[in-house]
């Protein structure tokens, strides 16, 4: 069995540190969770969601999955934005892809992933639709222009859920955000699809979906 020690060490020096910025740290994540924040985005190691925008635990609550999906089916992301929304009053829902996601090139490729295969058959449907204008691309912008466009279509359907819709309908202002993540400088980009209980959400995925186009012929 492989000895994890040097990971509980650690976490000893982490919460040491922590008590000694800021004693009343842990006291205050104990009293309540009061996060601003539902971060949905990609398991992927490399994309840690309260690190890359600078906040600290307790800010942020957070699901991921492989590939920021968000399927209809799916009752664990469902429940984390049930309680997110109804629960934890969050005021913004960022919907965070990433550039290089392993999930989007399983759903390109010709090659059998097993379970994968079936968990991203939404994106195999995105690139379906999209193949008329994709398939005109160079070889090597296909994947990063794929991982936009799987970021607006899950906006799109977090717009529909029914959490989401009984919120706006009740005055409820959660906002809706589609973010994609640049491993390779560590930098955010807003997608431009921002969706809010006044917003038209078709609009806005038509408007979004042409910034993309017209940079992926750039």
């Amino acid at each position: 069995m492989k000895d994890l020690s040097k990971l509980l060490e650690a976490n000893r020096a982490w919460a040491a540190e922590m008590q000694k910025e800021d004693p009343q740290f842990f006291s205050r994540l104990v009293a309540q969770q009061r996060p601003e924040y539902l971060w949905i985005g990609c398991s992927d190691s490399r994309v840690p969601a309260n690190q890359i925008v600078n906040l600290m635990p307790g800010d942020v609550f957070v699901h991921r999955n492989i590939a920021n999906l968000v399927h209809t089916n799916d009752i664990n992301c469902l429940a984390v934005i049930q309680f997110a929304v109804e629960v934890l009053n969050v005021k913004h829902i960022i919907l965070c892809g990433h550039y290089g996601c392993g999930g989007v090139q399983a759903a390109i490729d010709d090659n059998s992933h097993g379970l994968v295969d079936y968990w991203v058959w939404s994106i195999k449907l995105t690139y379906k639709r999209h193949k008329h204008w994709l398939d005109k691309l160079p070889a090597e912008k296909r994947p990063p222009i794929l991982c936009e466009l799987n970021v607006i279509e899950q906006v799109s359907t977090l717009g529909c859920n029914r959490v989401i819709q009984q919120a706006w309908s009740q005055g409820n202002a959660v906002q809706l955000h589609s973010w994609i993540y640049d491993i390779h400088d560590g930098l955010l980009r807003d997608l431009g699809m921002c969706c809010g209980a006044s917003d038209d959400p078709e609009l806005l995925y038509k408007q979004a979906l042409a910034d993309i186009k017209e940079r992926a012929s750039a």
